[in-house]
C-alpha cells in the first residue's frame, strides 16, 4: 500500500510538470511603456527598450501563474536624448548604480472571463513595494511556423516618490514639473517555449 501511494504521488508530480508551460516575450511585438504628466497639462510618454519577461503558466486559464519582469534602466527612451540622460541620472533612476527594475509576482488571480489581478514586488532604485497590475488576456494564436503566442496587456499607476525617484522641481504657479504619479503599461506578446 505504501508503495502504491508513492507511485501515485510520483505520477501526480510528473503530470503537473508536463503541463507546466513557460512563455517569453517576442521583443518586436512587446512594449514596456510609461506616461507621466508634465507641467500640469501634458502627458509625456516613454518606454524601455531592453527587458525580459518569464511567465510560468499555472492553470490552463493562467490563474495561479507566476511572472517575473527585468527591465534595464539604461534603455529608457522618450525620444529626447537630453531628457533621457536626465532620467538615467541620480535625479531619477541612477541607471549606473541601479541597472535594473524588477517585478516578481506573488499572486496571479483571475477576476473575470479575461481579466486578472497580478500582485507582486516592484523594485526601483533598491526600494521594493507591493503593487497590483490590472491585466487583460487578449487571446492566443499559432503562427505560420507553429509557434503558439498569447498576448496580455497590464497596467498600474505608482507614485515615483515611493521608490526614491524624488526629483521635485516646482512650477512658479505651484505643482511639479513632473508629476508624482506614473502610469505603467505592459503590452506583451509571449511565445510558448519548447
Amino acid at each position: 500500500m505504501k508503495n502504491m501511494v508513492l507511485i501515485l504521488s510520483a505520477l501526480v508530480l510528473c503530470a503537473g510538470a508536463v503541463g507546466a508551460q513557460t512563455w517569453k516575450p517576442d521583443p518586436p511585438h512587446s512594449r514596456v511603456r510609461f506616461s507621466v504628466t508634465h507641467m500640469l497639462i501634458a502627458e509625456v510618454d516613454g518606454r524601455f527598450t531592453q527587458f525580459d519577461v518569464t511567465l510560468n503558466q499555472g492553470k490552463e486559464d493562467f490563474a495561479g501563474s507566476t511572472v517575473e519582469v527585468i527591465i534595464k534602466t539604461a534603455s529608457i527612451t522618450t525620444e529626447n536624448e537630453n531628457r533621457d540622460k536626465h532620467l538615467r541620472s541620480d535625479d531619477f533612476f541612477n541607471a549606473e548604480k541601479y541597472p535594473e527594475i524588477t517585478f516578481k509576482s506573488t499572486s496571479f488571480e483571475k477576476t473575470g472571463d479575461k481579466t486578472y489581478k497580478i500582485t507582486g514586488d516592484l523594485t526601483i532604485r533598491d526600494v521594493t513595494k507591493n503593487i497590483t497590475l490590472d491585466a487583460k488576456y487578449l487571446g492566443s494564436v499559432t503562427d505560420a511556423r507553429g509557434n503558439t503566442r498569447v498576448a496580455f496587456r497590464a497596467t498600474t499607476t505608482i507614485n515615483r516618490f515611493d521608490f526614491g525617484v524624488k526629483w521635485d522641481r516646482k512650477l512658479d504657479v505651484g505643482g511639479l514639473v513632473v508629476s508624482e504619479n506614473v502610469d505603467i503599461m505592459l503590452n506583451l506578446e509571449l511565445m510558448k517555449q519548447k
